[in-house]
């Protein structure tokens, strides 16, 4: 099992990405405007069984791959390197725009909502390249099972992208006004989170192999 070190550094990484607009926020944001709270939340459910398809998958592959490739360490390490500094220049590009200024959505059933909320997750390619990339850096092969420390990880990212969405879906309606009349705030956010991905990227990337 990961020692508390790994899962609470995974946990900061977690956060920091869920807390990067991309189109499960944008999605959950706008769904839960148009339509409310109860719809957000449903939305939020289909989005919760993307992440669980996709760390199954990704938890068994990584085991095969680090126990076939001695060097699969290094090449995932740096692919999540270069991941890091994508989501963190997206962060701080001139131009990015808002997930909170949506548009309107015609109203959906709950097995729309969780479908739509399902497609929009496991179409999105971020989640899988955040598993199959970041997973191995946290994963010490000499406190046990590669598969076990994945699914325990993958766990850790679900719960905090599950407690975040939450707040956002029942928040997202003040929010948004709230930054509508506060847009440096807005710009803030966007600052800090780039500096803070850009710098887990650099120690990601210099990082000795294990």
């Amino acid at each position: 099992m990961p020692d508390a070190a790994h899962l609470a550094a995974f946990a900061l990484v977690s956060l920091g990405l869920v807390l990067t607009p991309g189109p499960n926020m944008a999605y959950l944001v706008s769904r839960s405007i148009a339509q409310g709270r109860a719809a957000g939340l449903v939305s939020l459910a289909g989005v919760a069984a993307g992440f669980l398809v996709y760390l199954l998958c990704a938890a068994f592959g990584i085991t095969a791959l680090l126990v076939a490739v001695p060097f699969a360490y290094d090449t995932l390490r740096l692919a999540g390197a270069a991941y890091l500094l994508v989501l963190a220049w997206q962060a701080l590009r001139p131009g990015g725009r808002s997930p909170f200024e949506t548009g309107p959505l015609a109203p959906d059933g709950p097995r729309r909502l969780f479908a739509m909320g399902l497609l929009t997750n496991l179409l999105n390619p971020k989640i899988a390249v955040m598993y199959l990339s970041l997973l191995p850096h946290f994963i010490a092969p000499e406190r046990g099972g590669v598969l076990a420390q994945s699914l325990i990880l993958g766990g850790v990212q679900i719960a905090v992208s599950l407690a975040v969405n939450v707040g956002i879906v029942l928040a997202a309606g003040s929010v948004a006004a709230f930054l509508a009349r506060r847009p440096v705030w807005l710009t803030a956010q966007r600052w800090v989170m780039g500096t803070v991905l850009a710098a887990l990227a650099l120690r990601m990337a210099t990082e000795s192999r294990r």
